[in-house]
């Protein structure tokens, strides 16, 4: 026979709140016989967890040991005081406003590698001595209201790409003759939309493999000490496979995906920044990358 359980069950199932809309579910108690508790809290945290790249550490400690949680939001609700619950199951209810802390301000749910923004329930039972205590954690995502005052003009980009557009690392001797042009709808982007455009090889004298598209998100993180700038792909879609044809335009589509995108982010101790790549692999592993900033919003 399983002994007691406790588990939090928000009233949307999406678990996808807006920026001042109310969070509100049930915590269940199920036990097959009487509980005996000292206590059941409820906490609802939001913190903005930073951290730095290997490479970074070790160059300044200072800068290190100072990159700690930034908390964003917090409440915190007895449910219920010591005493005990009857055997069955048992449902109550709980509600908090998804409000920042005085003088905070609240960002969209956002899972990075340095840069992590979560908000996280947790329900705790405190259990008499030989018992073991209960606990539940639950996260839920926030996002930012639509309004009309996110939107950015659409900004459409033309983009050219040739032996006098590529790293300067590289040795043009090395390089073929091509000509890759294209067009990007727009490099402010609403988060919600597919990211779209399209490209056309016009000509190449080495054979391609294949074609891809990489999203690339920009951490930044730091303080007065200094500042870790690091970029990690989120995501890589092939867009064409093999020797394309020359002079036949191929559709550029990407959807963002969630939780590893946010809107644009500035503050004054992180920035969350977003690229795309277009990545044209030619034969004998020789690689062609064309980087895009691009702006995302919610609207």
């Amino acid at each position: 026979m399983s002994g007691p359980s406790i588990d939090i069950r928000l009233k949307r199932p999406s678990k996808t709140y807006k920026v001042g809309e109310e969070l509100a579910g049930v915590v269940i108690i199920d036990s097959h016989s009487d509980l005996t508790h000292y206590g059941l809290t409820l906490t609802f945290e939001a913190t903005a967890n930073l951290q730095v790249s290997a490479k970074t550490v070790g160059l300044f400690e200072a800068f290190y040991s100072s990159l700690k949680p930034i908390q964003i939001l917090f409440h915190s609700s007895e449910l219920a005081k010591t005493g005990k619950f009857p055997s069955g199951t048992l449902e109550i209810p709980f509600t908090f406003p998804i409000e920042p802390l005085s003088g905070r301000t609240l960002y969209e749910t956002y899972h990075g590698v340095f840069v992590n923004i979560q908000y996280i329930l947790k329900c705790d039972m405190k259990r008499p001595l030989l018992s073991k205590d209960l606990q539940k954690i639950c996260e839920c995502v926030v996002q930012y209201k639509e309004t009309d005052s996110t939107q950015l003009p659409l900004k459409p980009l033309e983009f050219c790409i040739d032996p006098g557009s590529v790293d300067k690392k590289t040795s043009r001797e090395s390089l073929p003759e091509f000509r890759i042009t294209g067009r990007i709808d727009s490099v402010n982007c609403s988060i919600t939309k597919p990211f779209s455009g399209e490209l056309t090889v016009e000509f190449c004298s080495a054979s391609i493999k294949s074609i891809e598209l990489q999203l690339i998100r920009v951490e930044t993180c730091g303080c007065a000490e200094g500042y870790s700038k690091d970029p990690t792909e989120i995501q890589n879609i092939q867009i064409a496979d093999g020797d394309v044809c020359h002079n036949v335009s191929i559709p550029i589509f990407m959807i963002f995906p969630r939780l590893f995108t946010c809107p644009s982010l500035s503050t004054t101790n992180f920035k969350i920044d977003f690229e795309v790549s277009i990545v044209v692999l030619l034969e004998g592993d020789l690689m062609l990358t064309e980087n895009f900033p691009i702006q995302l919003t919610r609207n």
